[in-house]
C-alpha cells in the first residue's frame, strides 16, 4: 500500500497527528510535490525529472487548429508543470491530472507563475480599474506598500491601510468601492497574525465581489493554505520558502475561481510578466525538498526564539511558534506549524544593532528570506527603508528591530552564533 494511502485505510502515523498544537499535516503533501504532472510516460524520453522547454515557439502541426502550447509568454511546458504541482500544493487542486487523483478536489483549481513576487502583486492589482479602492493590513512588506503607494499617485487607485489583527477594523473600510482586500500573516516584519477565515468571511459578507488575496511568503502551503480558509487568491513569491536555494527569483498565485484564473491567465499574457523555463525548473526541483525543509525550518525557528527569549540583551522576541505570541492561539488554528522568520529588538540603541549584525558569523546580513542559509536584516534601512520614520515607528519597526530568516544549519552552531554576536554588541 502507498504511504500516502495509508490514512484512507485508517492506519494512522507521525505525520497524520498535529504538532504542539497546530493542525495536522496536509496529506500526501510530499508525493504531490514530487509526482504531479510529472509522470514521465508523457515524454518520449521517459525521464523521470521532467526536461527543460527552451523553445519560445512550437510548431503547429495544423495552421487551422488549436494546440497547447505556440509561443512561450503564452505557455510553456516548464512553467505548466510548476504551475501544476504549485496549484495542487497550495490546495488549488490544479488545472487537469494529479498524482494517483491524491489531491483531488471539487471545482475548478488554478495556479500561475510570474516573474517575481511582486509582478504577481502587479498582476493582481491589473484586475482592478482607476477609482477602485484596496484595503491592506497595516502592517505589509515594504515592497508591496511601495507598489500599491505608487498604484495611487499614478493610477488614482484608492488604497487604505488597516490593523487587520482585528478582523473588525475592516467593516468601515470596506465601501462599495472596495474590490480588493490584501492581507500578510505573519506580517513582515513583526509577524503579527491575521485571522485569515474572520477577515475573509467578514469582507465577503459586507460585499461579495470583493477579492480577498493573501501574501503566504512567509509559511509556504506546507504550512499555511489561504485558500482554505476563504482566501480568493493566495500569492507566494517563490523567491522565499517554496524554492528554498536563493538562486530563482518567481512569483506564483493560486486560485480556486475559473472566471478569476482566466482574467489573471488573460493578464499574465499580455503584461509578459512571465518566469523563464529555467526559473520554472529551478522552482520546480527546490520545492521537491519543501516539506522537509520546512520541518527544520520550524524546530531551528523554535530554538532560537527561545535562546533569544531569554537572552538578557534582548528586549523582545516576536516569533508565532511561542506562547508568548499575541495571536498563538490564531496560528494553531489556521496553521500546521511555524517557518523560521522570527524579529527580536535587541537591547541598547541602533548602535547596539548595527554591531551586531557586523559580529554575524553563521548569518549572512542581507534581503531576502526562507533560503537553507541563515539571513539576518535590519527592517528600518533594509526591507522598510522606504517607510517614513514615523510610519515604521508606529508599526513597530524601530532602529533596534532585527529580523532573522533561520536556516538549515546546525541548532548549536545558529545559538552560538547569536549568543557571541549580542555579547559583542555590546562591548
Amino acid at each position: 500500500m502507498r504511504p500516502a494511502l495509508r490514512a484512507r485505510h485508517g492506519a494512522v502515523t507521525m505525520a497524520d497527528k498535529s504538532c504542539c498544537g497546530f493542525l495536522p499535516p496536509f496529506e500526501h503533501f510530499a508525493t504531490n510535490a514530487i509526482h504531479v504532472a510529472q509522470d514521465p510516460d508523457q515524454w518520449n524520453s521517459r525521464a523521470v525529472i521532467p526536461p527543460i522547454t527552451l523553445s519560445t515557439s512550437f510548431k503547429r502541426e495544423d495552421p487551422e487548429k488549436d494546440q497547447p502550447y505556440v509561443y512561450s509568454r503564452f505557455g510553456n511546458t516548464s512553467r505548466h508543470i510548476l504551475e501544476e504541482v504549485v496549484g495542487t500544493l497550495d490546495g488549488a487542486g490544479g488545472q487537469g491530472q494529479n498524482w494517483a487523483n491524491l489531491a483531488a478536489a471539487d471545482g475548478a483549481k488554478y495556479c500561475l507563475a510570474y516573474s517575481s513576487g511582486v509582478g504577481a502583486i502587479l498582476n493582481i492589482c491589473h484586475l482592478l480599474k482607476t477609482g477602485d479602492k484596496i484595503v491592506c493590513t497595516r502592517d505589509v512588506y515594504g515592497g508591496t506598500r511601495e507598489l500599491l503607494n505608487k498604484l495611487k499617485k499614478e493610477y488614482k487607485f484608492k488604497v487604505a491601510y488597516v490593523d487587520c489583527i482585528d478582523p473588525n477594523n475592516l467593516k468601515a473600510e470596506i465601501t462599495p468601492d472596495t474590490k480588493l482586500v490584501w492581507l500578510e500573516t505573519p506580517t513582515n516584519p513583526t509577524l503579527k497574525v491575521i485571522d485569515i477565515r474572520a477577515c475573509a468571511d467578514l469582507a465577503h459578507r459586507i460585499q461579495k465581489d470583493v477579492l480577498v488575496a493573501v501574501d503566504n511568503s512567509f509559511m509556504s502551503p506546507y504550512f499555511q493554505r489561504p485558500l482554505s480558509l476563504g482566501a480568493d487568491i493566495s500569492m507566494s513569491s517563490g523567491t522565499k520558502y517554496i524554492n528554498g536555494h536563493s538562486d530563482v527569483l518567481i512569483g506564483l498565485v493560486s486560485v480556486n475561481s475559473k472566471e478569476l484564473y482566466e482574467e489573471l491567465k488573460s493578464l499574465q499574457i499580455a503584461l509578459g510578466a512571465v518566469p523563464s523555463p529555467f526559473d520554472c525548473y529551478m522552482c520546480n526541483r527546490g520545492l521537491k525538498t519543501l516539506h522537509i525543509r520546512m520541518k527544520l525550518h520550524f524546530h531551528n525557528g523554535l530554538a532560537v526564539a527561545k535562546f533569544l527569549e531569554s537572552h538578557p540583551r534582548v528586549e523582545k522576541v516576536i516569533y508565532p511558534g511561542l506562547p508568548s505570541h499575541p495571536q498563538y492561539h490564531v496560528m494553531q488554528k489556521q496553521c500546521t506549524g511555524v517557518s523560521g522568520m522570527l524579529s527580536f529588538y535587541i537591547k541598547g540603541n541602533v548602535k547596539n544593532a548595527f554591531a551586531f549584525l557586523r559580529k554575524l558569523k553563521v548569518f549572512s546580513v542581507g534581503f531576502s528570506l526562507g533560503g537553507f542559509e541563515s539571513l539576518a536584516a535590519h527592517p528600518a534601512t533594509m526591507s522598510h527603508a522606504s517607510v517614513p520614520k514615523d510610519e515604521r515607528e508606529a508599526l513597530g519597526i524601530s532602529d533596534t528591530l532585527i529580523r532573522l530568516s533561520v536556516g538549515l544549519e546546525d541548532e548549536k552552531d545558529l545559538l552560538e552564533d547569536l549568543g557571541q554576536a549580542l555579547k559583542a554588541a555590546f562591548e
